[in-house]
């Protein structure tokens, strides 16, 4: 089971309004579904989901649904942001990277989960504004790089979790050359309009898999996804 990565926990908010709407998040919406992961179910209390949406939004941060964050983008579910991080089982050492940025709310996530995050996103302002967002409420061991996801980042491999929050056609060649040996990738596979949650495990030069549940997210951009991020 993982530990809390305490040293890395958000700054304590001065007021804040909506502890009891994390609260019901997670008993309501998450274990309730089947997540008994325990460490999970205690960041999904702490990390505060509200920062991580548009002001207009806020009202609806809780809810059981994804949110526009802009550039076309959302943040997950909370069920699916808790469910994919449960199953990579993380343990609070790994090196996790993190494809699909976002607002940053998954890499905040995972972050407190593990020793240190790396996380990819390909349209430069969501980049920007998620590096900034991150180390405002101090998820300091969080790096915010903009490229292709699809190409993982080579250079701080290899890694021993992947979670890519966009849906591929299959998973990319170079985040399974990118894996550790024993490392763990969930990300949702199928067509642009349906996938499967995914989770593949590395053994050597061998790899094993599990089937979750059924899922929709946003189409994974880059030379291994569905289009070109330059063309962005």
């Amino acid at each position: 089971m993982a530990e809390v990565n305490t040293k890395n926990c958000p700054k304590p908010l001065s007021a804040d309004p909506y502890v009891d709407e994390r609260e019901s998040m997670v008993e309501m919406q998450i274990r309730r579904r089947g997540v008994k992961d325990e460490q999970v179910l205690r960041v999904m209390r702490i990390v505060p989901r509200h920062e991580f949406v548009p002001a207009q939004s806020r009202g609806f941060a809780y809810a059981d649904e994804p949110l526009a964050i802009g550039g076309g983008q959302t943040i997950s579910q909370p069920y699916i942001v808790a469910s994919m991080t449960a199953a990579l089982r993380l343990c609070g050492s790994e090196r996790v990277l993190d494809i699909g940025t976002g607002c940053g709310y998954q890499a905040a996530v995972l972050s407190l989960l593990s020793r240190e995050v790396y996380s990819v996103e390909c349209r430069a302002e969501l980049a920007k504004a998620a590096a900034e967002r991150l180390e405002r409420l101090g998820f300091h061991n969080v790096q915010v790089h903009c490229g292709d996801g699809s190409l993982g980042l080579k250079e701080f491999a290899p890694y021993d979790a992947i979670l890519v929050a966009a849906a591929a056609p299959s998973f990319p060649e170079p985040l399974l050359d990118q894996l550790n040996d024993g490392g763990r990738m969930i990300a949702p596979i199928g067509t642009e309009d349906h996938q499967d949650l995914l989770l593949v495990i590395r053994h050597g030069g061998d790899y094993s898999m599990e089937r979750h549940e059924p899922c929709r997210f946003v189409p994974l951009v880059g030379r291994h996804g569905w289009k070109d991020w330059e063309l962005l």
